[in-house]
């Protein structure tokens, strides 16, 4: 099958009576596309960002359906956007139990088993550290090197100009990973201890682009680490059951 990266030369095109049948899209910008008269038999779409946009399907825009249906998934979810000490408290309280039971149901046997191009739990918790590093650690306390170097970095980190050279090439051992991690959730309940409403209404830099026009406050901040965490964990689970459907018996 034929591979178009990094590609611009699709935007605008019409497509009829084509067949995209089995295609992936993988960091591509679809926004703004139109679908008229289509099979979307079997279609999977997951997007991080659902949430900030609209998906209009035969005229309904599912996305509030969605978000209300995860929330129902994943209890505490929907305080990933809370504006309140005591609201971003609570929500980080209840992805680390969410967290917490998906780590201790994780047979070892799965802990570094991954679905095709997608991240195992083992990389999914050094991203997390990462994620952590990046918006605690980076942007909200601005230490100058927050990265701890078994973070997994992002894919096109290095095209931004970002020095991926801090992190190790090696896979650490799980339990290195779940050491480094714990020590980072410490550091988030912490901070969330005692920040004050008018700490999470500061402004500061975006950890990726410092000259982005962007200005995040401390509580957004704060806001993306929870968005990240929801979403890995969404990730993983939804990988892990497939993981233990294909490796059940028969």
């Amino acid at each position: 099958m034929a591979t178009f990266s990094g590609t611009d030369e699709f935007e605008g095109a019409t497509f009829v009576g084509a067949s995209l049948r089995g295609a992936r899209f993988r960091f591509s910008d679809l926004s703004g596309v139109t679908m008229r008269g289509v099979d979307l038999d079997g279609l999977d779409i997951d997007s991080h960002d659902l949430m900030f946009g609209t998906l209009v399907v035969n005229g309904v825009d599912v996305v509030p359906l969605v978000e209300a249906e995860l929330d129902r998934r994943f209890p505490g979810r929907a305080l990933q956007k809370a504006q309140t000490s005591a609201g971003l408290r609570e929500g980080w309280a209840a992805v680390q139990r969410a967290w917490a039971e998906t780590i201790a149901q994780t047979p070892a046997s799965l802990v570094d088993a991954h679905v095709e191009d997608e991240w195992s739990l083992a990389q999914t918790l050094r991203h997390l550290i990462l994620a952590t590093d990046a918006w605690l650690g980076g942007a909200v306390l601005r230490r100058e090197q927050p990265f701890h170097e078994i973070g997994q970095i992002f894919t096109g980190a290095a095209q931004m100009g970002f020095d991926t050279s801090i992190f190790r090439a090696e896979a650490p051992a799980y339990d290195v990973v779940l050491s480094v991690r714990a020590e980072r959730q410490g550091h988030v309940t912490d901070f969330l201890a005692s920040v004050t409403p008018d700490v999470l209404a500061e402004e500061r830099d975006n950890p990726w682009d410092a000259g982005d026009d962007w200005h995040p406050t401390v509580g957004d901040c704060l806001r993306v680490i929870l968005e990240e965490e929801w979403a890995h964990l969404r990730y993983v689970r939804r990988d892990l059951a497939l993981l233990e459907q294909q490796s059940a018996p028969g």
